[in-house]
């Protein structure tokens, strides 16, 4: 062998077999294609799949009517929603006994209960307007993610940047930070008998989250970079309760009642290090007048050194679901119907393969690509490009449409980044060419046009419908889980926080798996078929 037939360690010959064997692969494509675009139906079937998600989405996504008075609805209800420091919707309402705080210094305070009183009958009206006492008619009960602590805060504009270390209703000692941020600390539920001790340090921009058992020993939660942080912040203790959804689930789905509830807790030795002024604590019903997202009531008082304050809403990122005391809508809305579609490209898919056996081309086709594998990459390339393009351009359209409907009917679309928006988009599209690969796969499997697209159909389609509308939220999570569905997490576009309780399940575009995750799970189940339906073709007779 010369020196000239080598090149970079590989024999000339076979570079020139490698490069054959990928213009010989490129060309079955191209035969592929071809056959694709000959056959009418497969075309037209592509088009009704994105005409579908298109037409049915818009209409769902738009099938609200919001109404704010007796003869006003549709935009003019679009409520101000308070807006975070990384750009997110948050529900930022509760009652705080404030003082400024110059410079860096402490405060330190012993919890030593907290109380909550739930209403199950709609919402409060504000004070000042509805009944008389908004707290009327409340009982006892738990609200897990009912808040007391101390906060620091950059303003008392809501939506500010802020940290703050708390006590919940039975999530233990937290500390959370621009409502995003969620860290935990001692477990259990503070009383007299086991109260929590919690302190707040502030260092430039840098705020830190301490608890205690006993005042004595103190364990560091959490920090936080409030970046641009001005040198006179508020501080102070606080108090805030979310809506309490009372869940009475029955076959196929659940019933829910939602109504605000109210915090109150009880805070002793109090103690500040830093500049601090000699007044007293000012109240401040934050996020608590108008159209506020709990009671609308809230107060605090002081006897000796115990302090009573009381509040209720939530300090939190703005999530869909029953939770939220807003009208809201996402952007993946509009898409609520891509499961129609996805039958359509099933379909188109299954038969794009099973078509060849039952008019006998398959022999043909063989004969003409001895490298069945070849055969079967090819017939997916073709069935995934044309699905996700007929993906891409019904998500395009529809989601600037539906969101448009959304707020003219008078919902708050929450806010995305411009890559979770892409994201959206794309992974859809995605989405649905990943299960046109599964389709013909499971076409080359089974050879027969109705039991392919049954098969698919079963495995994709039939779990999400039975998690949006019939299993409750737990069934419906491990399905979400292990079935090609979980590729429809694809589409999320708020996270799932862990610090807000949603009851949105599916039905609202929440799923148990990250948006990667969920369209992995489908990539798996593509990628096994393949490997499965390569074997087949490979040991059958045509």
């Amino acid at each position: 062998m010369t020196s000239a037939s080598i090149r970079h360690g590989r024999p000339a010959a076979s570079r020139r077999a490698g490069g054959n064997a990928g213009a010989a692969f490129g060309c079955v494509v191209r035969a592929e294609w071809i056959k694709f675009r000959s056959v009418r139906g497969w075309v037209i079937g592509m088009i009704v799949a994105a005409l579908l998600t298109l037409l049915f989405g818009v209409f769902l996504a738009g099938n609200a009517s919001i109404g704010c008075g007796p003869t006003v609805s549709g935009r003019a209800c679009l409520p101000k929603v308070p807006v975070g420091p990384g750009g997110e919707a948050v529900t930022d309402s509760f009652y705080f006994a404030r003082q400024p705080l110059a410079g860096s210094g402490s405060l330190t305070v012993r919890v030593t209960s907290l109380a909550t009183m739930i209403s199950t009958g709609g919402h409060a009206g504000p004070v000042g307007q509805g009944p008389r006492n908004p707290l009327a008619n409340m009982q006892k009960g738990l609200v897990p993610w009912a808040k007391a602590g101390i906060i620091i805060t950059a303003s008392t504009r809501q939506g500010s940047a802020y940290a703050a270390i708390m006590v919940t209703g039975s999530h233990g000692v937290r500390m959370q930070d621009d409502y995003v941020h969620d860290t935990a600390g001692l477990a259990g539920v503070v009383s007299p008998a086991a109260p929590r001790w919690l302190r707040l340090t502030r260092s430039g921009d840098v705020i830190s989250g301490y608890d205690s058992a006993d005042g004595k020993h103190w364990d560091l939660v959490g920090t936080a970079t409030l970046t641009g942080l001005p040198g006179t912040v508020q501080a102070g203790p606080f108090a805030t309760s979310p809506i309490n959804n009372e869940v009475q689930p029955f076959f196929g789905g659940a019933h829910i009642q939602s109504g605000p509830s109210q915090a109150t807790a009880v805070m002793a030795d109090i103690t500040r290090h830093g500049h601090w002024p000699t007044a007293k604590w000012t109240g401040d019903n934050i996020g608590g007048r108008g159209n506020s997202p709990g009671t609308g009531a809230g107060y605090f008082r002081q006897s000796g050194g115990v302090l009573t304050i009381s509040g209720s809403g939530d300090i939190a990122p703005l999530v869909p679901g029953p939770g939220s005391f807003y009208p809201t809508a996402t952007i993946e809305q509009p898409l609520s119907a891509i499961f129609i579609g996805l039958i359509a490209v099933v379909v188109v898919a299954a038969m794009f393969f099973t078509t060849e056996y039952r008019r006998g081309l398959i022999r043909t086709t063989l004969a003409a690509t001895p490298s069945r594998g070849q055969v079967l990459a090819a017939k997916a390339v073709v069935a995934a490009g044309a699905a996700f393009l007929a993906g891409l351009v019904a998500s395009v359209i529809a989601v600037p449409i539906g969101i448009s409907r959304a707020r003219n009917q008078g919902q708050f679309v929450l806010p995305v980044s411009l890559l979770t928006e892409v994201r959206v988009l794309v992974g859809t599209a995605a989405m649905v060419a990943v299960a046109a690969i599964l389709a013909v796969a499971v076409g080359a499997i089974l050879r027969r046009s109705a039991a392919a697209v049954t098969t698919v159909i079963v495995l994709i389609v039939l779990p999400f419908l039975l998690s949006v509308a019939v299993l409750p939220n737990g069934a419906a999570d491990w399905v979400l889980r292990l079935t090609p569905a979980a590729g429809f997490a694809i589409e999320q576009s708020i996270p799932n926080y862990s610090q807000v309780s949603s009851l949105a399940g599916p039905a609202g575009g929440a799923y148990p798996l990250t948006p990667w995750e969920g369209f992995g799970v489908l990539c798996l189940y593509a990628v096994v078929a393949l490997a499965l339906a390569t074997v087949l073709l490979r040991r059958r007779d045509a």
